[in-house]
């Protein structure tokens, strides 16, 4: 908690825009003090503080890199010298293969930046982030999110890497969760579908004729916004006891169907 403000602190990773940004928004419109990373500290990243403090609540950019395992304190560091102890912790930057490579031709270099950004720095992360929740008492229970992917139960075989980094996150929430349950700090995972962000703005018309012909039963693109609001929801303290649960947020995407 922010003792300057007596708001609850958020952590977003990757907020600088698209989902992250969107969820740190919803934080912030739910009284959050919020503080957001990503590996620029550039017009963007300062227009994203911008925005979440026209909310009304204190917010901070970070520079850092979630991959860089030894620059983690640092970040935490900075981001409780600017708003205080962390109480909701959202793992959500990730990145795609350098190069799409089918599964029988992807090379190590691939593998690696993938696997080292979205697992094995997101999992060092939320390691550090629940050390130190763990040190500082709080009435009230803790959060922590992490956005992952319909990838982690949907193959790709253009992008294997990105599906296995996304299937390791999934067993770091679960472990996570039975750990941290009887200490008041619950853990989530949100698996996002078929949404639209500048990540995906490549692939518009591919995705646009596989819905229409019926790929998503939602019928539609997911928004940012609706990672935000399931998020946001995961984030209340009242849903502690739900600790372990996976939310997908992809318009029934993975409903398996004949």
């Amino acid at each position: 908690m922010n003792q300057k403000t007596k708001r609850r602190v958020a952590l977003v990773t990757g907020g600088r825009r698209g989902i992250g940004l969107a969820v740190a928004e919803g934080l912030a419109r739910d009284g959050y003090d919020v503080a957001i990373t990503g590996t620029r500290d550039d017009d963007v990243a300062q227009a994203a503080v911008k925005t979440l403090e026209s909310h009304g609540v204190a917010a901070t950019y970070v520079a850092g890199n979630v991959q860089d395992v030894g620059d983690h304190a640092r970040v935490l560091d900075a981001v409780e010298t600017a708003l205080g102890p962390i109480d909701v912790f959202v793992s959500n930057a990730g990145v795609a293969p350098p190069q799409r490579l089918d599964v029988l031709e992807t090379t190590p270099d691939n593998f690696d930046y993938v696997l080292g950004v979205n697992l094995r720095g997101a999992f060092f992360l939320a390691q550090a982030v629940a050390n130190r929740m763990r040190k500082v008492p709080s009435e009230t229970p803790r959060a922590i999110v992490v956005v992952s992917s319909c990838s982690a139960e949907m193959v790709s075989n253009n992008r294997l890497e990105y599906c296995i980094s996304k299937a390791g996150l999934a067993m770091v929430v679960e472990g996570l969760a039975a750990r941290l349950a009887g200490e008041g700090i619950a853990v989530f995972e949100v698996r996002p579908g078929i949404i639209k962000t500048d990540m995906t703005a490549g692939v518009t018309s591919k995705y646009d004729a596989l819905i229409e012909q019926g790929l998503v039963p939602a019928k539609r693109w997911g928004r940012p916004e609706d990672i935000a609001a399931a998020v946001s929801a995961l984030a209340n303290p009242a849903v502690v006891f739900s600790t372990g649960t996976v939310v997908n947020v992809d318009g029934g995407l993975t409903i398996p169907r004949l």
